[in-house]
């Protein structure tokens, strides 16, 4: 049993050998004196998050030829926030049926802007100064559709119970030049590209839009490459409370699961399967609750020690999360709560997102 585990524990090292940032490329002077871009943000009830990103737009080094903020039927601020701060504000028309929000949002932004790039960011993003040139300049070199995940910065304790859907979010899949990923919260392609693969209207029923899309552009021969964000752009996920939070990760689950690659997968769950070991065994060891293998509280421990010293090391560039990983298994628990609550979401056949109900299948 020992073994096992040490193997399962490697494997998380394994699995996250290769989080590669996004590359450090420099735009010539005169490719980014001619580049026209057009930053395409979707916002539904997103006024406490909205400034923010705003603010952090009109201090790039790479200034975009317009910022649009498509207003989705918000009961908030969104659509004044977006004025004040001097963006161009689409007002979004009636969703109409086989369209989740996000993708209309974001197929109106796209005919209404004029860049021949086109930057998709989700409001509650925050991108550092030099952000838009990097990942322009990365499009520029590699074609196709670049993206970032963002760093996750957590502020309150809620929050804390997202690492593992983050790391799982990252270690599941292959990350780096042309690897067929994408990820939805910050995105850019050429408008070229992006019509060829028929823009959000090839996905417009998907939930999680992103993966749909890079499938659209690996159909159409173009590369879709996936970075992490850690010192480029960050994000504050769900910080409208516990259950914005149960409800996001519900969502993520139930609709793009199945469309992990199996290698990553099995290599994913037998990682998770030493991490819930590990949570079990020593509060068992402790206890004397039912357990299998050695009781050895010293054997448990080292064991608890070992994996809850990974989860510090290697989420430091994955989000702000610090105490929550020396009680790792409370965040076991919530993952277990929210995977239970999706599969019954699945036979539902419904999710409900953003005040809409949006189906899993």
């Amino acid at each position: 049993m020992a073994i096992s585990v040490l193997v399962r524990w490697l494997l998380g090292w394994f699995l996250c050998l290769r989080l590669p940032r996004l590359p450090q490329h420099s735009l010539a002077p005169d490719l980014a004196s001619e580049l026209s871009l057009s930053v395409l943000i979707p916002a539904r009830n997103e006024a406490r998050t909205l400034p923010r990103l705003l603010a952090a737009l009109k201090r790039q080094s790479l200034q975009p030829l317009e910022v649009l903020v498509v207003d989705d039927h918000s009961s908030d601020g969104t659509a004044a926030i977006a004025q004040a701060a001097g963006a161009t504000l689409l007002t979004s028309a009636p969703l109409p049926p086989g369209w989740t929000g996000k993708n209309w949002a974001l197929h109106q932004a796209s005919q209404a802007s004029l860049g021949d790039l086109l930057v998709f960011l989700d409001a509650d993003t925050q991108p550092g100064p030099h952000f838009l040139a990097r990942i322009c300049g990365a499009q520029r070199q590699l074609g196709g559709l670049v993206s970032v995940q963002p760093f996750h910065r957590t502020e309150r304790p809620y929050e804390q119970l997202s690492v593992l859907f983050n790391l799982v979010g990252l270690m599941a899949v292959p990350l780096g030049a042309r690897v067929g990923v994408a990820f939805g919260p910050a995105m850019v392609t050429s408008r070229a590209d992006y019509q060829r693969i028929g823009g959000h209207a090839a996905v417009a029923n998907r939930v999680v839009e992103d993966w749909f899309l890079a499938h659209a552009y690996e159909r159409s021969g173009l590369p879709v490459s996936a970075y992490i964000g850690d010192g480029d752009i960050e994000y504050r996920m769900y910080p409208g409370g516990l259950r914005e939070l149960v409800l996001g990760f519900d969502k993520n689950f139930a609709t793009a699961a199945g469309e992990v690659r199996w290698p990553w997968m099995l290599a994913v769950l037998l990682w998770l399967s030493g991490l819930f070991w590990a949570a079990w065994c020593l509060p068992a060891s402790l206890l004397h609750w039912p357990m299998l293998g050695d009781r050895s509280l010293l054997v448990n421990g080292v064991v608890y020690l070992g994996f809850s010293l990974q989860l510090v090391l290697l989420t430091r560039r994955v989000g702000s999360f610090g105490w929550i990983n020396l009680l790792f298994p409370i965040p076991v628990i919530f993952f277990l709560g929210v995977f239970v609550l999706a599969i019954f979401n699945l036979e539902r056949g419904t999710i409900e997102w953003k005040d809409r109900h949006i189906p899993t299948r």
